[in-house]
């Protein structure tokens, strides 16, 4: 049986497939020139977060105040390591990049 985190991970991309093979284009394209695709990254990977909140909350939202906070804080780093073996810049959506 999948671990809860998985579970979650594929029904949003399942369900988002569409937008996340979109944002994959782009971010492979980022990688190769950061600084060419940097502004249409960010703009698109805001809506892609939007959704990876979406998901990470219904993960571990019902534990935050609890006795398992450090276990919600664990499973939602899972979550997101299981993001970045696709999208492994994820974390620069929002990142501006200067020029010069």
């Amino acid at each position: 049986m999948a671990t809860k985190y998985l579970e979650i991970f594929n029904e949003m991309v399942s369900k988002y497939e569409k937008e996340f093979d979109t944002f994959q284009e782009l971010h492979d394209k980022y990688e190769k020139e950061p600084q060419k695709w940097q502004e249409e990254f960010n703009r698109e990977g805001a809506k892609i977060m939007e959704i990876v909140y979406e998901y990470e909350n219904r993960l571990c939202g019902h534990m935050e105040n609890t006795n398992n906070a450090t276990y919600s804080a664990k499973l939602a780093e899972k979550f997101r390591n299981e993001i970045k073996k696709y999208l492994p810049k994820l974390d620069m959506i929002g990142v501006i990049i200067c020029k010069g």
